[in-house]
């Protein structure tokens, strides 16, 4: 990290973002867990629920089952707080549940924290509290904690929420991480790239357009890829789907290779995405998935996507091609081979 003050670029989600926790964070915090560098930990505590159909497949659904405790956390900082197809108050929720969801949790319980600046409209604050509510509702989790600070600033509104949920093996194999990716396995993504990005971009930019933020929770979706041999998951939000790729291919070991023209993005958030030079692999989502899951189960895997709420545009993109040291590349229209790399530098706008 050669940078010696924080800058926007370091909350990319990208390779400033990753040298930052490496080197101020990681270091001073080192244990088993938080070593493993995936989106919720998986906890060596063991829990006990009476609940529905968790993603382990449990066979009774009100039956007593044993599984272990996942925990993450995140803070949302998006401007404007309010945009087309959502709101901080949802993407709150939506951004902590999904991070659970990709350990093949079931979501449990949330936190609600709020960072008001002096001079935020409280109509505003209404909107955005009712809209978590709703949200958590769809989602299947309760708030049962919070907390609320006020401080010096121009109006700004800040959220940070905090995720429980539980885990079971999935019919005895081991649980579902970034590193479980394996040859021979297929790539699928969930849906459409980049709206999310290009709808807080075009409102930060006051340009007028119909695109809408694809924020939401991916509760159902997940559920229903219950006793499928899932290797990895991973919600695609900052720095993209190539950022994401590539994190997976090194937590793996493995090299992976993506077909360009199947991978889904809608002719608007193309067409937007070339006004402006944006690369549709590098933008943002909220409500979108990649599932690396055994070529066995793979059609399996993407009919019951495709016929969960928010999975119908899923596409198989790719496949897990070998072991090595991590390499993603890309097959272009003209038959070409580009290497994909994490994000570098600032992914703007700030999406989350």
């Amino acid at each position: 990290m050669r940078e010696n003050k924080i800058i926007l670029a370091h909350g990319s989600g990208g390779a400033s973002t990753g040298e930052l926790i490496k080197e101020v964070f990681a270091e001073e915090f080192q244990n088993s867990i938080l070593d493993e560098m995936e989106d919720a930990a998986l906890l060596p505590i063991e829990a006990e629920l009476v609940t529905e159909k968790c993603f382990a497949g449990d066979e009774n659904e009100t039956s007593k089952n044993k599984g272990r405790l996942v925990m993450t956390t995140d803070s949302f900082v998006v401007d404007p707080v309010e945009f087309s197809g959502g709101d901080l108050g949802r993407l709150a929720v939506c951004g902590t549940v999904n991070d659970l969801l990709m350990r093949g949790a079931k979501p449990l319980y949330l936190t609600s924290s709020w960072i008001l600046e002096e001079g935020a409209d409280i109509e505003v604050l209404k909107r955005l509290v009712h809209s978590m509510a709703v949200t958590a509702k769809e989602a299947g989790v309760q708030i049962v904690c919070g907390d609320t600070k006020v401080i010096n600033g121009n109006g700004g509104i800040y959220a940070n929420t905090a995720g429980v949920g539980i885990v079971h093996k999935n019919d005895g194999k081991e649980f579902i991480s970034a590193s479980g990716a394996e040859p021979g396995d297929v790539v699928i993504v969930s849906g459409n790239m980049g709206d999310h990005h290009a709808a807080i971009l075009s409102e930060r930019m006051s340009i007028e357009t119909d695109i809408k933020s694809d924020v939401a929770p991916l509760t159902e979706m997940v559920s229903n890829l219950s006793g499928l041999d899932i290797h990895c998951l991973r919600d695609i939000t900052r720095g993209g789907l190539a950022t994401v790729c590539k994190e997976l291919a090194i937590a793996s070991g493995v090299s992976m290779e993506l077909e360009m023209e199947v991978v889904p993005v809608e002719k608007k958030v193309k067409d937007f995405a070339g006004l402006l030079g944006l690369d549709p692999l590098y933008m943002g989502n909220e409500g979108k998935l990649i599932c690396i899951v055994s070529e066995d189960d793979s059609q399996a895997a993407l009919e019951r996507i495709k016929t969960s709420n928010y999975g119908e545009n899923a596409a198989i993109i790719g496949r897990i091609t070998e072991k090595n040291d991590g390499s993603v590349f890309v097959k272009t229209a003209i038959g070409g081979k580009r290497s994909l790399d994490v994000l570098r530098g600032e992914g703007l706008p700030r999406i989350c």
